[in-house]
């Protein structure tokens, strides 16, 4: 886990978070974006709950003091975690420098053109060196594939027909559902046999089935389980 600035040395530079702007307070989005981001990161924290990672939406990220920073709709960064004091400036929001590595995956949800997911924002993450960066294109705004992958390899980004993220240890996946009361496609994490990381309310749904299988049970035995 990693929660203090890992650069002591007074020969390297370390940007001031004081000077550095952590949040502007308008985040725009559409109903269907922030629905998608909810499930993917949701799931993460529900089904990975003995596992140390960061994953967040609308979250921006400072890869070098330079340049503004860059804000993916979803990024999983592994072994590090928020630092106790959030509100501080430094903590708001993830500085490279801090951290000490770059996030695993960056995602990006194509809304409209405007975006320009497969130009400048392809460049940026890739110059940041994050190992996954995916795009899923729902409505096909940027050509017919639906979802992309691409895996850096050296220095550079290659699109892989691999969903499976093997540096993660984690998949990405199409899936035809119910998330908060709405049918859709969704993409979603899933394990390597193709299972799909549960929510929250799926697994107390589960739960619940299961502790209903097992009452009847004990009925059909002739035991009361209200008594137990």
């Amino acid at each position: 886990m990693v929660e203090q600035l890992l650069i002591n040395d007074d020969d390297y530079y370390v940007p001031d978070a004081n000077q550095l702007v952590t949040e502007d307070d308008t985040p725009v989005d559409n109903f269907a974006s922030a629905k998608q981001q909810r499930l993917l990161v949701s799931s993460l924290y529900s089904s990975l709950q003995n596992q140390t990672f960061l994953a967040e939406a609308n979250v921006g990220i400072y890869y070098t003091d330079l340049q503004p920073p860059i804000v993916p709709d979803v990024f999983l960064s592994l072994d590090v975690q928020v630092p106790k004091n959030w509100w501080e400036k430094q903590n708001r929001c993830y500085m490279v420098w801090r951290f000490g590595k770059p996030p695993e995956v960056v995602l990006e949800i194509v809304s409209n053109k405007e975006g320009d997911e497969l130009g400048k924002k392809l460049e940026i993450y890739e110059h940041m060196r994050a190992s996954y960066y995916i795009v899923y294109d729902p409505n096909q705004q940027l050509g017919e594939k639906v979802l992309r992958v691409y895996e850096l390899r050296g220095r550079r980004y290659f699109e892989t027909s691999e969903n499976w993220l093997e540096q993660v240890g984690l998949g990405v996946t199409l899936w035809e559902g119910k998330f908060e009361d709405r049918q859709n496609t969704w993409l979603r994490w899933c394990y390597q046999d193709g299972n799909v990381l549960s929510t929250g309310d799926e697994r107390a749904s589960l739960a619940e089935q299961r502790a209903q299988i097992l009452a009847d049970r004990l009925r059909a035995m002739g035991v009361d389980p209200d008594t137990l």
